[in-house]
């Protein structure tokens, strides 16, 4: 029978507070996926992944002139501290409750989780496939951006999608209640309230 997944996308240190692209509410949103992810552990989800954003060099998309959309200030470069998972987040990593690290962006701008890979080059919807999951939760950083295009590649990939948006961190309430509205019309389910407070 098929099963659920988790996917947790890029609860990374430079998109929480203090972070060079930080987003309000971003700390406490990693606090809650933790405990989430916690509280699972065995239950509702076959599988928990998450999205790491693992720049090498991406070119436009690091920009000191930035659109805020498809070009940023230089966030989560390999090897950085802000490319790190959030101390809030990182136990659910390390103690193996999550099961697989997707890393994506090293040479572009790649917001979708689904555009990462294992560090053995396996792409997210293969490896969902192979362990049997047809439907995934979405959650993490940040709801209008990151999380909008996984849950969107989610669905063109085949996969039924919910957004829990009690755990999600929004950039703008504009552009957040733009991401909702598509994610609407792409036929991804929707739970819950997006912390906003920018």
């Amino acid at each position: 029978m098929a099963g659920r997944a988790l996917i947790v996308v890029d609860v990374q240190n430079d998109f929480c507070e203090g972070g060079s692209v930080a987003v309000k509410g971003g700390a406490e949103r990693a606090r809650a996926i933790e405990e989430l992810v916690r509280r699972q552990a065995g239950g509702e989800y076959r599988e928990v992944v998450a999205t790491r954003d693992h720049h090498i060099d991406p070119g436009d998309h690091f920009s000191d002139h930035p659109d805020w959309n498809h070009s940023f200030p230089v966030h989560c470069r390999v090897g950085s501290e802000g490319g790190e998972f959030h101390p809030e987040f990182a136990p659910a990593v390390a103690s193996g409750a999550v099961g697989e690290v997707f890393f994506k962006g090293a040479h572009s701008e790649s917001k979708s989780g689904f555009e990462g890979a294992t560090g053995d080059g396996v792409g997210l919807a293969e490896w969902l496939r192979a362990r049997d999951v047809d439907t995934v939760d979405v959650v993490g950083i940040a709801t209008d951006h990151c999380v909008k295009a996984t849950a969107l590649d989610g669905v063109r990939a085949g996969f039924g999608v919910r957004v829990l948006l009690d755990y999600t961190a929004g950039v703008a309430r504009e552009t957040t209640d733009r991401a909702m509205e598509e994610l609407r019309a792409a036929g991804v389910e929707l739970t819950g309230d997006p912390v906003v407070r920018a």
